[in-house]
């Protein structure tokens, strides 16, 4: 078989995804890193949402910051991820409809300064958007991820961690990236090494 070449192909990528972390907004992390120190100090909870690959990532922060960043505090950060019980997911689905599978969860729990980190790469997934609303009136704070040019998502926000970029892939990068970053950073400003 012919080898290809795909030198050209690989650049260009690692590129584009250079270029849109160099435009990413600091002062949003900064935002955003404060929250999470603020809900770790009340003992607030933070729940994280997504769709697909945003599922995928809302659970792997839940991961970095429940054992990762906590794992040499006595007092532990409080995360959980509404993404991954999936029996509870299907049947709230098929009962009520998909655009309500994190609302639901969230009715009756959340508590107001709670945290809501909704992940969204094109920022207009239904049920992302459906959960936000449910937690602003609840007097929550709301983290937002969001690529592409945001969506509705992006100005409901109290922190909006924006990837300028029309590419959900690239977006789902820089969106791990933002959160191995914040997850990073807190364990450093507790003094110590993420494991």
């Amino acid at each position: 078989m012919q080898k290809v070449d795909f030198g050209s192909k690989i650049t260009e990528y690692f590129d584009a995804v250079t270029d849109v972390i160099g435009r990413l907004d600091k002062n949003q992390f900064n935002a955003a890193l404060n929250v999470l120190l603020d809900a770790y100090d009340r003992r607030a909870a933070v729940y994280t949402l997504g769709n697909g690959g945003s599922a995928a990532t809302a659970s792997h922060i839940v991961c970095d910051f429940n054992k990762g960043v906590s794992q040499e505090l006595d007092k532990k950060f409080r995360f959980i991820s509404l993404c991954d019980n999936t029996a509870s997911l299907m049947a709230i689905a098929n009962d009520f409809g998909y655009e309500h599978i994190f609302e639901y969860q969230l009715e009756g729990r959340l508590r107001p300064g709670d945290v809501l980190i909704a992940i969204s790469g094109s920022g207009n997934s239904e049920n992302v958007l459906r959960a936000v609303q449910y937690a602003k009136e609840q007097n929550c704070t709301i983290i937002a991820m969001t690529g592409y040019n945001g969506g509705k998502l992006k100005p409901l926000a109290d922190c909006s961690i924006h990837v300028p970029i029309n590419d959900m892939q690239k977006v789902e990068d820089v969106h791990m990236i933002a959160l191995h970053l914040m997850a990073q950073v807190l364990a450093k400003h507790f003094g110590h090494p993420m494991c």
